[in-house]
């Protein structure tokens, strides 16, 4: 089920919060040896709240869209008198003092938390293997990875694990994982959602936000998160999609791309394109600095953020997220401060892009979910070349953590393991982008 559907389901008797929430739990239990997508469930601590759901809706109290459905969220959000792990044993015996500001939302809006979900240690890696509870496993394939850092919430939405989770993103680590699972990810425009309560990575690039199984229900979830009005995603172009223009990123994002991807990806253009979408090719000038500037914010920030630990506990960290966080301290403050002035001038450069068009599209990542264990991959083997399986799943989505535009991850059509397809919405305009989506959603879907 949906969101939206369960809860309409629940609000006309036709289901109770407590069989949502043991339908979660049976899922938990047949999908988790397999997965790993859970550090801890909260089973005892569910099945009260929806008691106490149910009997809210008998008495005719309603707190909002989400009332009496169960979703998990990733064990980086703080939950208060709970531990927060961030999968380390660095924060094995760390109990949050207070709810994060998503919780006391989520909350307020009647969910049930159902547990904390596995990610990559400290959430610095993309395949969320290096993970102190252990790698999380893809849903379809055991032996590949379920993307990162939020990879536990991508599989628990994949299984059924819950109607929903939230995860964090940094670099792609909510779109990174639905698109290598096969769900809907949305990476909000930077500061939509508080983050305070979330232990940080980059205090200058994190964002939170959704995973789910349709557009429909990350609006739902990003209107409760961001304290603003659920978008009417019919609202904009009704049944004249001719009137929606998308501009396709070429270039630095056209090469490498494994074969599997780009044929699922044009697929999914041209269905686009014969429903009346006007599509256009675009490139981004500044392209081939992305990467050093994004290491050389989200390493010092850190660093920064980690420095006691490091001194104090660094044993107990995985090696090799100790080394990244490490490597953050010789970073100059120079090439620091030079990096933030990149992003403010790619954010501009996102932001002329989309002034002539409705949305940017390209693929979410430009490989399938990679093997476990699996350090470089060959991307595309007409070219031979070997990619670090890290940069390879950052590359399409960390852009636009650095820009700050609003970003969403869509499964398409694919010949074996999912591919996503993202698309980027003007700035500080998430509601529009979810509407964008959930027009191309619907094309897809009948394409």
């Amino acid at each position: 089920m949906t969101l939206g559907s369960a809860a309409a389901a629940w609000r006309e008797g036709r289901t109770s919060s407590r069989q949502l929430v043991e339908e979660s739990l049976t899922a938990i239990d047949r999908e988790q040896q397999r997965t790993n997508a859970f550090i801890r469930v909260d089973a005892d601590r569910a099945r009260a709240d929806a008691e106490r759901a149910d009997g809210e809706r008998t008495r005719k109290l309603d707190h909002g869209p989400l009332h009496g459905l169960p979703i998990s969220l990733k064990d980086l959000i703080d939950v208060a008198g709970e531990v927060t792990t961030a999968a380390s044993r660095v924060l094995a015996n760390r109990v949050a003092p207070a709810d994060a500001t998503v919780v006391t939302r989520l909350r307020a809006a009647g969910a049930v938390l159902i547990g904390k979900t596995n990610l990559h240690e400290f959430a610095l890696g993309t395949t969320s293997e290096d993970s102190a509870f252990g790698a999380v496993r893809h849903p379809l394939d055991p032996a590949r990875s379920a993307g990162g850092s939020s990879g536990g919430s991508a599989a628990a939405v994949a299984c059924g694990m819950g109607l929903a989770s939230i995860g964090t993103d940094t670099g792609g680590s909510i779109r990174i994982p639905a698109a290598a699972c096969g769900i809907v990810g949305l990476k909000p425009s930077l500061n939509d959602i508080p983050t305070d309560g979330v232990i940080p990575l980059s205090t200058s690039l994190d964002h939170v936000g959704p995973l789910t199984t349709c557009v429909a229900d990350a609006a739902i979830l990003w209107s409760v998160l961001a304290a603003r009005p659920v978008p009417d995603l019919g609202k904009a172009w009704g049944n004249r999609p001719s009137r929606l223009s998308l501009a396709r990123l070429g270039g630095y994002f056209d090469d490498p791309v494994a074969p599997e991807v780009r044929a699922a990806f044009r697929g999914a253009l041209d269905v686009l394109t014969r429903a009346g979408i006007s599509m256009r090719d675009a490139e981004l000038p500044s392209a081939a600095g992305i990467t050093q500037a994004y290491v050389n914010v989200v390493l010092p920030e850190g660093a920064a953020w980690h420095r006691h630990y490091l001194d104090t506990r660094g044993q107990d960290y995985s090696p090799i997220v100790r080394a990244r966080f490490e490597s953050g301290r010789s970073i100059p403050a120079t090439s620091y401060i030079d990096a933030l002035a990149f992003c403010r001038d790619l954010r501009k450069e996102v932001s002329d892009l989309l002034s002539n068009v409705d949305a940017l599209v390209l693929p979410t990542l430009p490989i399938c979910a990679p093997l476990l264990g699996a350090g470089e991959i060959t991307i595309d083997p007409a070219r031979g070349d070997r990619t670090p399986v890290r940069s390879a799943m950052l590359k399409h989505t960390q852009p636009f953590n650095m820009s700050g535009h609003p970003a969403i991850s869509l499964p398409i059509k694919a010949a074996s393991l999912p591919v996503g397809l993202q698309l980027v919405g003007r700035f500080d305009d998430t509601a529009g982008l979810l509407r964008i989506a959930a027009e191309c959603e619907t094309i897809l879907a009948h394409g």
